[in-house]
């Protein structure tokens, strides 16, 4: 009864009590029992469920001291302050199911997100079917407006995509064929046509879902502590009861009396708000950030992401981009930037090379045409040669260059060896003479220098980067960002080792992508993976997924855990001074139950409260100052 109809309870409980009292005015004691009864039956059936199944389970909970306290009363003839306590006591069981559901509510509008039903084309028909009949390989139709029902990647069409309801990114996506979209994306302009990649039940939607179900079913080391405490607590609290009533009799009061003070202690005791601080603010603080596309699994991470004292970032994929792109263009002198990148792209659109993608899409994006080379020659790991226009013309590395005839001077030689100090790869591009440099290189992320100004900001004792790649690469990219302390030339398991000797100087938080990284973020006491919409390692590796690529996610978590950490603190606290307060009043001073229960409920309340104020939280993300976009 106290989880199917939380909010009757209180209201049936005050109709029989107002009802009890009023006949027991005007008919006497006798003939009001019967609505008393009732006024306990609807007051106290859930507590008494709860309780039943505490004691099966070898418990004592806040329910039973409840009820031990309620039956005393009637036993005392003081029905109507039993009622009270009952009427209270649900009522103040009622507002937290509600309070809390808001949470559970916060999460629940995510599985509101995939549609019920999506346009599938399968043996060239077209049919409309249920979500959970979509299998690996289908192809969804989807038009503009339309939820997407499934993971899967575009085969023909064009649009954007809003992603903000799984990545928190507020700008909508542009897509074309080959792009990844996901689950419960809205799409906004043109028709897409898309191959269903997952399963429907196994969708980053559905993944995200069951995240948070399990972050809000595992309890916190705080709330670990306090209910293995709140049972010792609650035979403590019985037994001081006794020990109150033997007491007063010793000291010559009636037995009455005695056992109205021991009823009082058991409700003024009793830990409800103390009990009920912890979850309030935790299941708040990650409902918000899930909406905020932070994904936390978890108290435990909650609590130590807020007592974080250094920072591990991985390079590429966190810091960097990813990908290659073209950072510095020079050509020699005579030559215009746009003959010399339409010259290099027209010579890399032959070669498979990681670095010419990023010369032909430099050249896509400036609206450069690539020519169609002639007599194409690749050396690999070198360079590339071939007739464009009726010239030969090569590109490649210098010594590759140098050892085609070349002639570069001086000068050309040392702005080569900077480029690569500054973790550029350069790419010479030459005829007979040279005709140019392009440099190209991973670029950082454009809030990744943003981001550990907001981190030294916050405290963050040491922030650290640790990397597989060049010692020169990684100082460069380290210089660029302010991080003063780098570990380059690392395998997975010495990354691993090296966040496990940070360990010994207080939490550490290991940032990385989720794949090479995973032994990193494992060792770590607390693992935060990059873009878990498309990388299933981090999802199952990380403690914490920053669902978009937005760097700056990451102190704004730190900053919510730090809030409910605070929150956590200022309900405990005042809960305790509270249960402090009206048990010296109730043994020094004597209280009445009915007030001992409106302070005991109140307090409740307000720790609930206090907590769902977390479900407002916004990350406060000003737009990212400018930076170098060049790095290794």
């Amino acid at each position: 009864m106290r989880r199917v109809l939380p909010g009757l309870q209180p209201i049936l409980c005050t109709l029989f009590l107002i009802g009890g009292v009023s006949l027991e005015r005007t008919a006497g004691a006798a003939a009001a029992l019967p609505l008393y009864v009732l006024a306990y039956v609807a007051g106290g059936t859930g507590s008494a469920i709860t309780a039943v199944a505490a004691l099966r389970a070898f418990r004592v909970d806040v329910n039973l001291l409840m009820l031990i306290a309620a039956g005393g009363a009637a036993v005392l003839g003081e029905w109507a302050e039993g009622g009270i306590l009952l009427f209270l006591f649900s009522t103040s069981n009622a507002l937290e199911f509600y309070a809390m559901g808001r949470t559970r509510r916060a999460i629940r509008a995510l599985m509101e997100l995939r549609p019920a039903e999506a346009l599938v084309r399968r043996d060239g028909t077209d049919a409309v079917l249920p979500v959970e009949s979509l299998r690996i390989g289908d192809t969804m139709i989807v038009k503009p407006a339309e939820r997407l029902a499934a993971d899967g990647v575009v085969r023909a069409g064009a649009s954007s995509v809003d992603q903000s309801p799984i990545t928190g990114e507020s700008i909508p996506v542009d897509v074309g064929p080959g792009s990844k979209v996901l689950a419960g994306t809205i799409n906004q302009r043109g028709s897409l046509e898309i191959d269903v990649t997952r399963d429907p039940h196994d969708s980053t939607l559905a993944r995200i879902i069951a995240m948070v179900e399990h972050a809000q079913s595992a309890r916190s080391p705080t709330q670990r502590l306090i209910d293995r405490v709140g049972a010792v607590y609650a035979l403590v609290v019985i037994a001081g009861a006794v020990a109150t009533y033997d007491a007063f009799l010793l000291a010559g009061a009636p037995a009455q009396t005695a056992l109205y003070r021991a009823i009082t202690l058991l409700v003024v005791a009793s830990p409800c708000a103390v009990v009920i601080a912890t979850p309030a603010a935790v299941l708040s603080a990650i409902a918000a950030a899930a909406r905020a596309g932070v994904l936390i699994k978890g108290g435990a991470h909650m609590e130590q992401l807020a007592l974080a004292r250094t920072v591990v970032f991985d390079k590429t994929g966190t810091l960097t981009v990813g990908r290659p792109a073209v950072t510095d263009m020079l050509p020699a002198e005579g030559v215009a930037e746009d003959t010399l990148l339409a010259l290099a792209g027209t010579l890399e659109s032959r070669s498979e090379h990681a670095l010419a993608d990023a010369v032909v899409r430099e050249c896509r994006t400036r609206g450069v045409a690539v020519g169609v080379p002639d007599g194409f020659e690749a050396i690999t790991g070198r360079g590339i040669r071939a007739r464009v226009d009726g010239r030969r013309v090569r590109a490649g590395s210098e010594e590759f260059i140098r050892q085609e005839g070349v002639v570069l001077s001086h000068g050309v030689r040392a702005r080569l060896a900077l480029l690569r100090h500054e973790g550029k790869t350069p790419i010479v591009v030459a005829d007979q003479a040279l005709l140019g440099i392009l440099a190209v290189a991973d670029t950082l992320r454009p809030q990744a220098a943003q981001t550990v100004r907001m981190l030294r900001d916050m405290g963050i004792r040491r922030i650290v980067l640790l990397t597989g790649d060049h010692t020169d690469v990684a100082r460069s990219v380290a210089a660029q960002l302010g991080i003063d302390e780098v570990r380059a030339g690392l395998l997975p398991d010495e990354k691993a080792a090296a966040v496990g000797d940070y360990r010994d100087d207080g939490i550490v938080v290991m940032v990385g992508d989720g794949v090479n990284d995973a032994p990193a973020l494992a060792t770590a006491d607390v693992g935060i993976a990059m873009g878990g919409a498309g990388t299933d390692a981090a999802m199952e590796t990380a403690d914490v997924v920053l669902m978009g690529d937005d760097l700056r996610r990451l102190p704004a978590a730190i900053a919510l855990s730090r809030r409910s950490r605070a929150v956590m603190i200022q309900s405990l606290v005042f809960a305790s001074l509270v249960i402090a307060a009206l048990i010296g009043v109730a043994l020094g001073l004597g209280l009445r139950l009915a007030f001992g229960v409106v302070g005991h409920e109140g307090s409740t309340v307000i720790v609930v409260l206090n907590g769902l104020r977390l479900l407002g939280w916004r990350p406060s993300i000003a737009d990212p100052s400018p930076n170098p976009t060049s790095s290794g």
